[in-house]
């Protein structure tokens, strides 16, 4: 098999044993569910109905203001009984809409088919996938319609639809392409009409032959659509490492994809394209996977969004025994919880359980030098560097050194054999790099 791939990066164990045979099923509804206002990159909705609302299935419930935003729509029909907050998967506290389920399952009246979705135009395609809500499904969850909107001077010639899915444990994205194969497609060549352009390129890791061999069937007859397979490798699924790796195109530093003419977007979002365009459905439920040694039985699910992680671990059978993280997200980007009481949201792509093992307590040492941390780095930082600026609190040095290009892949931390947390000091520099320069940036408009 011809793959490619990009320098760097670690080729983890996968342990995706235990849910990549496993059928999507629906998941049971829970009586409540929890919306939060920030579903998206870009400011928080606002509430559109108010307590006591009887509101509908797909029914508009919150909405922002400008460009880059993604309205959020009930996920279930019933009556919404509070607004508060609640933890966020991202880590913060987001308010969020309560909405008790009544059972009724009635969809909005603004809920309807398409009867002719081949006679779309690109704008009246791109205001459908706005209204319906639609995000990168991947986990960034950047509002779609953005990522088509026609930009002056800059041409789309690649569509990549990323179903690489090197996280561990992860298992969502493989499944869809193997239950939901002809939406993915067709959801693709939604996206082609609406930005214009005529190539599609569907990225699957060579781990996941059977996903490769169904969608090159699928696309045998399009000319403007192939399959393309990769080295089993992480973070291939990171954005510019699968473009460079598909096109070998280099997105320059503080660039975006679509200066060297590609949108990528997740095998997921091409699927709720799709239903949203032909059926009018908006973003109300994902696939999400729940695994991990912590649980006791688990299962690729198509979920509504609110619904919290506890309901879906007690419908798993609950803990394997003591817990020691539940993780929302992958193993390597994902972020640990303190309470699974948490909502699933547009980004959800995984919850992972992991049980107690006892051990010896993990120490940071000095660091040794070895060199490891730049070797695995896909995006050629020295991270020991950065580390030693941001513990001094060097931010503009430590942003000179490219801090903001990391992507937080988690990968230097993996092989750093003085176990420094890497990732946690790079992500607090860029941190500070970004309040720093707002703080110049307000002082100078003020002036």
């Amino acid at each position: 098999m011809n793959t490619s791939t990009f320098k760097g990066g670690l080729h983890l164990p996968g342990y995706k044993e235990g849910t990549q045979g496993l059928s999507i099923v629906p998941a049971s509804i829970p009586d409540k569910v929890y919306l939060p206002v920030s579903q998206h990159l870009g400011a928080p909705c606002i509430p559109l109905v108010e307590i006591g609302a009887e509101v509908k299935k797909g029914q508009k419930i919150a909405a922002g203001k400008g460009f880059v935003t993604a309205p959020i729509h009930a996920s279930v029909s019933g009556q919404v009984v509070a607004i508060e907050k609640k933890q966020h998967p991202g880590g913060n506290f987001v308010d969020c809409l309560v909405i008790v389920n009544n059972r009724k399952e009635e969809w909005a009246d603004t809920v309807k088919p398409n009867l002719h979705p081949g006679d779309l135009t690109a704008e009246e395609i791109r205001r459908i996938i706005f209204e319906a809500g639609i995000v990168g499904l991947g986990g960034a969850t950047f509002p779609a319609h953005v990522k088509y909107a026609p930009v002056e001077g800059k041409k789309v010639e690649y569509i990549i639809l990323n179903g690489v899915e090197c996280e561990p444990y992860i298992t969502a994205d493989h499944r869809l392409m193997l239950e939901k194969a002809e939406r993915i497609v067709a959801g693709l060549r939604y996206i082609l009409k609406s930005t214009g352009c005529q190539q599609g390129i569907i990225a699957i890791e060579e781990n996941k032959p059977d996903a490769i061999a169904l969608l090159k069937k699928v696309v045998a007859s399009d000319k403007h659509i192939r399959v393309q397979a990769f080295q089993e490798k992480y973070p291939q699924g990171s954005e510019k490492h699968l473009i460079y790796a598909c096109t070998q195109r280099e997105v320059p530093i503080g660039r975006l994809p679509l200066d060297v003419g590609v949108i990528v977007n997740n095998v997921g979002t091409a699927v709720a394209i799709a239903d949203a365009v032909e059926l009018g459905i908006p973003l109300i439920e994902r696939v999400v996977t729940l695994s991990g040694d912590g649980i006791k039985k688990p299962a690729n699910y198509l979920v509504r969004l609110g619904t919290l992680f506890s309901y879906l671990i007690a419908k798993s059978g609950g803990y394997t025994g003591e817990i020691e993280k539940i993780i929302a997200g992958g193993l390597m980007m994902g972020k640990a919880v303190f309470t699974p009481d948490i909502p699933v949201i547009k980004g959800s792509s995984g919850i992972v359980v992991l049980k107690k093992v006892i051990q010896k307590k993990i120490r940071e040492y000095n660091c040794v030098r070895c060199g490891k941390c730049m070797e695995v780095c896909p995006l050629f930082l020295e991270p020991t560097t950065i580390v030693k600026l941001a513990k001094r609190g060097l931010w503009e040095e430590a942003a000179q050194n490219n801090a903001l290009s990391c992507i937080e892949c988690g990968s230097c931390a993996y092989v750093c054999p003085a176990r420094i947390p890497l990732v946690q000091y790079l992500r607090r520099a860029k941190q500070a790099i970004s309040v720093t320069r707002a703080k110049v940036k307000n002082v100078g408009g003020e002036k």
